[in-house]
């Protein structure tokens, strides 16, 4: 029952509920008081309900209103606003206790009123001080000693102020007419202050009439003018304790009956009551007595003591209320260990499991916040942060509500969606309503904690529900996505990345990350075995380890991993069931299958720096312990060359486009970086869209797979880090083809389809030798063995010998060299994409087909083989 007599902010004292109603109906009328207090209750109603329905999903541990938002929302989130509403917590307790001190002093003040008390005690900014001092280890003793004895005085406050309400309630009925001489007020042309009397009229028609409408005046206790806003801001100030026994969950037996059924009659209790301290000053009291002295309720009492005891007990009880919520807010965040060792202290227990620790660092912050003295501007910053924690509420029930998570079904169902955006709204409404500045700043406060929670890193047992949202959104979407409407202008790439072994394959990770432009990106990997023969499934417990590996590598890639007898089968595996709906790998990226060494780049990439112990920062394993060390030099494979080829006919018939990625790991660093590239030195992207070993002009540039080296070399220009790099597109003529016709024809399509590129002519077949057709070839001629593997093999020399007399570097430089051929500087090929031919229709030439793409593509640094079979891009708009 704490939340029944928990304490309010009336203005400028926090003390006793009663005086609220004459501030409130002196300057606002009785019907705006009441349309006020509709309103704040309605809010208030809105957030009750999103309560009771988290508190009635799961068993609510300690912390209240911080253990709800951050095992919904999660650790960010729930952490910023439990360390915002714990501030709240702690300012209020001191508001609280200055309350009481301005409200003793008023009566036993030795410069108070002669008529109004017993002037005894001395004033003044060092004695208020010690006062609060006093009353704080009072309070902070009872919080100390534990929940038990706070309970049996929070039920003796309670006693108390529902004793002094009632003598006040039968105070008017049983006392007559009278007029109350109130404190003179200073004369606006600085004239002698005039004495002053505010009339008690009894119940009377008269009276009630004048006090309908609104009057605002000037507050006589700080000069300011009130406004509707002003004045609700303070009614709604006197609303903010509808969390107290929340707070309190972790000593409920059962919070989840408990919370709901306390929160809704502390609310309708406070309801009731000041609906009726309306009505009777309203049909009472004049208008100069509720505007000049709020609390007037002393005045008019059968015995006035009564009223004081009531005072001061709600104050007490408000104070402890707040100090104990704030210890056990606290104390839930320190053992989430959220904020490191500035709370450590707070996780000190006694045997009984009492918090003392948080009891006494949250004492200390009060002791603070006393220093300040007055602390009537943080009473709206108080009010905002209470806001933001009803706010938080709310959105968590609604997303919760949003998720249609299974697990969500609260035996409280009096709530939907609507009330819960409807409370995030006008808890929202009402912050900015009562102070914009506070409103504002407790935002940007919240966003700043939440940064540095997420930079610091939480724990991800809680749950996050922007899962469960993200789910529910994308679902739904998914199914929207329709296979049928797709669009060859809203073409894009659509990566399946198989890796056998990240180490020596992270260049590639990153490369093809680049070229994804927005589309999906699915790293796959097949595990060898046969799930007969074996205890478990071995591909579960490596997820982790690949989806710790996307996150240092910082790709936006998807992992699935297979089972499979054979690399081959498990490809096939991937390609057909890898995505879901309308997002579907279209291409297949593999790396390149030679002879060389495998690189471990774990080694040398500082993403990958680890521990010597073998762990990262977190305590986690390593990854180098996750992964094996890659394949030593001669040893056995896993996947054949005969198995390498087929796999690509696999996916060419599947329909998928294919490239096959060499010497990816000579690539600078910066060219893979997410980073833009504006300051590294320029190179250029070469693009050989026509197929080499079949050396033909014309309509090769024109074709699917020629189209879609231009798009794949279009969508990496578009990256940051290749912005500097100039593409290059090489118009292949024959030795009898008259130069200028076709780089014509090549430019016109190029404008057409908005690319930027540098068209040079070479003539194709001066270095085939005396061996160089005369007439033209069929496809796969030289691929399917229809000419002679010699002639195929000095076919393919010549390619690699035309490529790289143009990529500006000698036979001796290294991939991205400086110099060019001729000796001469100037920017070197970073990357060159080539036509990949179709694999042979006889499986038996696959290893012939292999032998002559490594000759096509030997020492030509890092190059793309490629051969689309989708359409992927069209000139109309």
């Amino acid at each position: 029952m704490t939340s029944v007599v928990q304490g309010c902010m009336s203005h400028p004292l926090t003390c006793f509920a009663t005086p609220v109603p004459g501030f409130v109906v002196g300057h606002a009328g009785l019907l705006q008081a009441l349309a006020m207090l509709l309103v704040a209750y309605f809010i208030l109603a809105l957030t009750v309900l999103s309560v009771c329905a988290i508190a009635t999903n799961g068993a609510v541990r300690g912390g209240g209103a911080y253990f709800m938002i951050s095992r919904t929302l999660g650790p960010e989130v729930g952490g910023s606003i439990g360390l915002m509403f714990y501030l709240a917590n702690v300012c209020g307790c001191a508001v609280s206790l200055l309350g009481l001190v301005e409200a003793v002093l008023d009566v036993f003040g030795a410069d108070s009123s002669p008529s109004s008390g017993l002037q005894v005690l001395p004033q003044g900014y060092g004695w208020s001080l010690l006062y609060g001092s006093l009353l704080l280890g009072l309070v902070g003793g009872v919080c100390t000693l534990g929940a038990g004895l706070y309970a049996r005085a929070s039920f003796l406050t309670f006693l108390l102020v529902s004793g002094s309400l009632a003598s006040v309630l039968v105070s008017f009925v049983a006392v007559g007419p009278r007029s109350i001489p109130l404190a003179p007020r200073p004369s606006p042309n600085g004239s002698s202050p005039q004495p002053q009397v505010g009339h008690f009229t009894g119940f009377n028609s008269s009276t009630l009439k004048a006090n309908l409408g609104a009057g605002y005046a000037k507050d006589y206790t700080t000069g300011a003018m009130m406004t509707f806003a002003s004045v609700f801001a303070v009614l709604f100030n006197g609303c903010t304790g509808i969390m107290a026994g929340a707070n309190m969950s972790g000593e409920l037996k059962d919070p989840s009956r408990a919370i709901p059924l306390g929160t809704i009659i502390a609310v309708t209790y406070t309801f009731f009551i000041y609906t009726l301290l309306f009505f009777l000053s309203s049909f009472t009291c004049d208008r100069t007595l509720l505007q000049e002295d709020y609390g007037f309720f002393r005045a008019i009492s059968l015995w006035p003591p009564l009223v004081l005891i009531g005072i001061y007990a709600t104050s007490l009880s408000a104070s402890m209320s707040s100090l104990i919520g704030a210890s056990r807010i606290l104390h839930a965040l320190a053992q989430d260990d959220l904020f490191g060792v500035i709370l450590a202290p707070a996780k000190v227990v006694s045997r009984t499991g009492n918090p003392w620790g948080a009891v006494l660092y949250s004492w200390g912050l009060v002791q603070l916040v006393l220093l300040a003295g007055k602390l009537n501007t943080l009473a709206a910053v108080v009010t905002v942060f209470y806001l933001v924690a009803y706010a938080a509420v709310d959105l968590s029930c609604l997303s919760l509500e949003w998720a249609s998570a299974p697990n969500f079904r609260p035996t409280f169902s009096l709530f939907s969606w609507h009330t819960c955006l409807l409370g995030v709204a006008s808890c929202l409404l009402m912050m900015f309503l009562i102070s914009p500045g506070a409103a504002g700043g407790s935002l940007l406060l919240m966003g700043l904690l939440s940064a540095l929670l997420t930079a610091r890193g939480g724990p991800s047992s809680w749950g996050y529900i922007s899962q469960a949202l993200l789910f529910h959104q994308v679902r739904k979407y998914l199914l929207r996505l329709d296979v049928r409407k797709e669009h060859v202008k809203f073409w894009r790439p659509q990566l399946l990345l198989l890796v056998g072994n990240p180490r020596g394959a992270l260049p590639l990770l990153r490369l093809a990350n680049q070229l994804k432009k927005g589309g999906l990106y699915v790293l796959g990997h097949v595990t060898l075995g046969d799930l007969d023969c074996l205890p478990s499934d071995p591909v579960q417990p490596q997820y982790g380890a690949w989806l710790s590996l996307v996150d240092r590598a910082q790709v936006k890639a998807f992992v699935d991993l297979t089972l499979s007898p054979s690399v081959r089968q498990g490809a096939q595996h991937l390609l057909r069931i890898s995505g879901l709906g309308g997002m579907k790998p279209n291409t297949l990226v593999l790396g390149f299958y030679d002879d060389a060494a495998p690189q471990d780049h774990f080694l040398t990439d500082p993403a990958f720096s680890e521990a010597t112990d073998g762990t990262q920062e977190g305590g986690s394993p390593a990854l180098s312990t996750l992964f094996p060390p890659p394949r030593a030099p001669g040893s056995p494979r896993a996947l054949s060359p005969q198995d390498y080829v087929a796999t690509v006919a696999d996916a060419l018939k599947m329909n998928k486009n294919v490239v096959l990625a060499r010497a990816c790991g000579a690539l600078p660093p910066e060219r893979l970086s997410r980073g833009s590239g504006g300051t590294s030195q320029p190179h250029h992207v070469d693009v050989w869209p026509l197929n080499l070993l079949r050396p033909r002009g014309g309509p090769g540039y024109v074709d699917v797979c020629g189209l879609f080296l231009l798009q794949m070399a279009t969508i990496l220009g578009m990256v940051p880090a290749w912005h500097s790099a100039r593409l290059r597109i090489f118009l292949c003529l024959g030795p009898r083809e008259a130069p200028g016709a076709a780089e014509g024809r090549l430019r016109a399509l190029l404008s057409q389809l908005r690319i930027r590129a540098e068209v040079q002519e070479v003539v194709w077949g001066e270095g085939a030798g005396a061996g160089e057709p005369e007439e033209e070839e069929e496809e796969g001629d030289f691929v399917n063995g229809r000419r002679g593997d010699a002639e195929a093999e000095a076919l393919a020399c010549s390619a690699n010998a035309l490529v790289r007399a143009q990529q500006g570097r000698g036979r001796g430089g290294g991939p991205g060299g400086p110099e060019g051929a001729d000796g001469e500087g100037g920017p070197a090929t970073a990357l060159t994409f080539l036509y990949l031919p179709r694999p042979p229709a006889d499986p038996a030439r696959y290893t012939r087909y292999l032998a002559l793409l490594e000759t096509l593509t030997h020492d030509l640094g890092p190059t793309l083989l490629i051969h689309g079979v989708t359409p992927v891009t069209c000139t109309d708009l």
